[in-house]
């Protein structure tokens, strides 16, 4: 069973296709936009997001521009253009379907893009299994090696991959972070944090090295891959 949370203005076809879905054994929460959407989010993780574009006060377009999770999205939209679906994936899409769809079709491609994501978790988590066992800190350069690549970093990306790096498996709270890396107390609208391990990540990525070595908790911290 999965967790669908489905986005779309038009009252009908969400309770058609909440019914739908739940005679299949999914668990089903609905919105009608995406500030909706997005309020859900912050306390609800479904596995897969069905989402509608034209929609009210934010559109699907502008959800996948301010979410900030990684979870799968299929776009169901009665638009049918190669312009729309080309700046759906560039957003972060990993699927298109037009409407009218068969729920038969839509099942085969969740359960498609369910597999494809748990895939790609399982080759992440099994390249951050190696990489750990082989990870060197240059407190002097403020280098990481990992896996025979370097990483040079600031003074504070160093510090706060190595504070999380020493705790890995645990989930550190932004606010230890700040207090104890940072030096200082974590302000309401303070993104100084967030930045820096936003920087890291990038230089693993320009290093061919996995981002998801950090990973973000939402709502809690950051925690090192374990």
């Amino acid at each position: 069973m999965s967790k669908v949370l489905v986005v779309d203005d038009d009252l009908i076809f969400r309770e058609l296709l909440k019914e739908a879905l739940e005679c299949e054994g999914h668990e089903v929460i609905s919105a009608q936009n995406g500030m909706e959407a997005l309020s859900i989010l912050e306390c609800e993780l479904p596995d897969i997001i069905l989402l509608d574009i034209m929609m009210p006060k934010l559109d699907g377009f502008g959800l996948l521009a301010a979410r900030k999770d990684q979870i799968p999205v299929i776009v169901i939209s009665a638009i049918d253009n190669e312009d729309e679906r080309i700046k759906g994936y560039e957003l972060g899409a990993d699927d298109f379907l037009t409407k009218p769809f068969s729920i038969k079709e839509l099942l085969v491609r969740m359960t498609a893009l369910q597999r494809r994501v748990e895939l790609t978790r399982a080759e992440n988590t099994a390249e951050s299994d190696s990489l750990n066992s082989e990870i060197l800190f240059d407190d002097m350069q403020y280098c990481v090696s990992i896996a025979s690549r370097e990483v040079v970093l600031t003074q504070t990306e160093f510090k706060l991959f190595k504070y999380l790096f020493e705790r890995k498996g645990e989930v550190i709270t932004k606010q230890e972070l700040q207090r104890s890396v940072l030096q200082k107390d974590l302000g309401r609208f303070d993104r100084n944090l967030d930045m820096h391990i936003s920087n890291t990540r990038r230089k693993l990525a320009d290093t061919k090295l996995p981002k998801t070595l950090i990973n973000t908790v939402r709502g809690q911290g950051y925690s090192f891959a374990s």
